[in-house]
């Protein structure tokens, strides 16, 4: 597996300093407070730690360029998974002692002991998950309430099929994050969608002491119990629809939506919903006679982010929807809002 040396979020740097106090000091804010010493005190710091923040998650690049023995006890407020780029790590949570590299991640429980040493070449994206929000996804999926705290297999395989899309899905937001594109303004619809992919995919791929409850409460969505899903979606296009929406407006619990939706389409009922909207676009703008215009033609799909929307679509159809809807100069209203993109 090649090594990754891409440095993420580099438009939002938090940190960069050779001090070590700085650097506890200023890492405690985002995270918690924690023990940070250098295992040799002849080694010389280089702390870059780029930070950008959502709703219930935050994503972080951060690198302390020497050796550092780091000890944070119990994170308590958060899930905390660890994506090694580059470097290695030693990882000991609570009993499991753990090599962490490329080809393996960490995934640190709230309620658990951890201690780690970061060796100087390890470059790390880390994902943080508010507890209460991974518990409420819980509830969403299984339909009920978890019987006690989710706590993960705390090693993830970066080269098994789960792993490689824990993987991709927490690349891509950073990716999204760093193009301006995610987190860069409060209350959008697309920031709440990545939060609950990102979590609800560690839910589905990382082993934990939920898992057999999560495969028990798939139970087959019948055909047409997607087809009275589908049709939701499209009677709301313009609505601010959340997966929970759509799961109990058609009788689902949101674990039988999402597989049922897998199985019968290859997507998330979110993806569906996505394409659904970029297709009534697309229709609108086609209309030859009395065509709306394009931010008229984004609202009525359910999207408020024109500059979103016109990327997405460049991507889906391979033109830009200005070049649908010729000679259409009027400028898009920013202080309309509608919170379903």
């Amino acid at each position: 597996m090649d090594v990754q040396t891409t440095e993420y979020l580099t438009e939002y740097p938090l940190l960069r300093t050779d001090d070590l106090d700085e650097a506890r000091f200023r890492v405690t804010e985002k995270f918690c407070d924690h023990k940070l010493d250098k295992s040799s005190r002849f080694d010389d710091l280089a702390v870059r730690h780029n930070h950008i923040a959502g709703q219930h998650v935050s994503i972080n690049y951060l690198h302390y360029g020497a050796d550092v023995k780091i000890d944070p006890g119990m994170l308590e407020g958060f899930y905390l998974l660890q994506l090694p780029l580059s470097g290695s790590a030693f990882v000991r949570h609570r009993r499991r002692e753990i090599i962490a590299g490329p080809q393996k991640a960490t995934l640190l429980n709230p309620d658990r002991e951890t201690q780690m040493e970061w060796h100087g070449d390890c470059r790390k994206l880390l994902l943080q998950i508010d507890k209460g929000f991974l518990a409420r996804m819980a509830e969403d999926l299984l339909g009920r309430p978890p019987p006690g705290p989710v706590r993960f297999d705390p090693a993830v395989d970066l080269r098994s099929g789960p792993g490689q899309h824990i993987r991709r899905i927490l690349t891509r937001a950073a990716q999204m994050a760093s193009e301006g594109a995610l987190f860069g303004k409060a209350g959008q619809a697309q920031d709440l969608w990545t939060e609950m992919e990102l979590v609800s995919t560690l839910l589905n791929h990382q082993s934990s002491n939920i898992s057999h409850m999560l495969d028990a409460a798939d139970q087959r969505a019948l055909p047409a119990e997607i087809k009275r899903a589908v049709s939701y979606i499209h009677d709301n296009l313009s609505e601010p629809i959340r997966l929970r929406d759509i799961a109990e407006n058609t009788g689902m619990n949101v674990r039988t939506l999402q597989k049922g939706f897998q199985r019968t389409f290859g997507k998330s009922p979110m993806q569906v919903l996505r394409e659904a909207r970029m297709d009534a676009a697309h229709y609108y703008l086609s209309v030859r006679s009395d065509a709306p215009s394009v931010s008229d033609a984004a609202y009525q799909a359910g999207f408020s982010h024109l500059g979103r929307f016109s990327q997405a679509y460049k991507t889906r159809f391979g033109r830009l929807p200005s070049e649908e809807a010729i000679g259409d100069h009027r400028p898009f209203c920013r202080n309309r809002t509608d919170p379903s993109q």
